[in-house]
């Protein structure tokens, strides 16, 4: 597994390096025809930086999920990025869902915020009834444990995602619970690596709008 995870990271900047330095290498007369006024205030060289940043981010987004199927493959048995699931939920559960997130998106604007609770909302959500709705959801990641037949569902996000971001998560989470029969034993919301170092310092405080995270240990 360590070789594979090396050997995709390898060639992913070997792409990158040949792409910023041969195919489309920053070129200072284009940056100053197209942005005058920045190339006569900001030296080349900071441009240089901030055009790279920008070819690397892109891709290495998508990277955190080739790495958790290499993952998966080699613990489990079996990965996949972007899994559609497709199910029927009960329209009461449907409608129970969107009233969760709306007042948890109202709440986080008021002096008396609704803090998350992921049980007690969960439990609210399943005890809906009515018609059968046909729904789909697409996984980030779903995951198959060949030896206990257990399937596993991620929302793999970046560890600073913004509110919409979380919120559809969030929403997409509750609707694979809710399916009827349900086809993951558990989804989560993952964040592939901690900007602030140790756990115990995540203090990105958007995650925790909208799931009751435990934000130091």
């Amino acid at each position: 597994m360590k070789m594979a995870i090396q050997q995709k990271i390898k060639s992913l900047m070997e792409k990158l390096m040949t792409k910023v330095l041969h195919t489309d290498p920053f070129r200072p007369e284009e940056h100053k025809s197209k942005k005058p006024l920045y190339a006569a205030l900001i030296p080349d060289e900071i441009f240089k930086g901030s055009h790279f940043e920008r070819r690397f981010v892109t891709p290495f987004g998508s990277l955190w999920e080739e790495l958790a199927v290499i993952e998966a493959d080699h613990d489990l048995g079996s990965g996949e990025r972007g899994k559609l699931i497709t199910e029927v939920i009960k329209q009461e559960r449907l409608h129970r869902i969107t009233e969760t997130l709306n007042r948890l998106e109202q709440g986080r604007r008021s002096k008396n915020r609704i803090q998350p609770d992921w049980n007690s909302e969960i439990a609210y959500v399943l005890d809906g009834t009515g018609e059968d709705i046909p729904a789909e959801v697409i996984c980030d990641l779903f995951v198959t444990d060949v030896t206990t037949a257990e399937k596993f569902a991620f929302e793999l996000k970046s560890p600073l995602p913004n509110s919409d971001q979380t919120k559809v998560s969030k929403e997409k989470i509750m609707k694979l619970i809710a399916m009827e029969p349900c086809q993951v034993d558990a989804a989560y919301f993952a964040l592939p690596y901690n900007p602030y170092g140790e756990r115990k310092q995540y203090s990105w405080s958007i995650p925790a709008r909208w799931f009751d995270m435990i934000l130091s240990f």
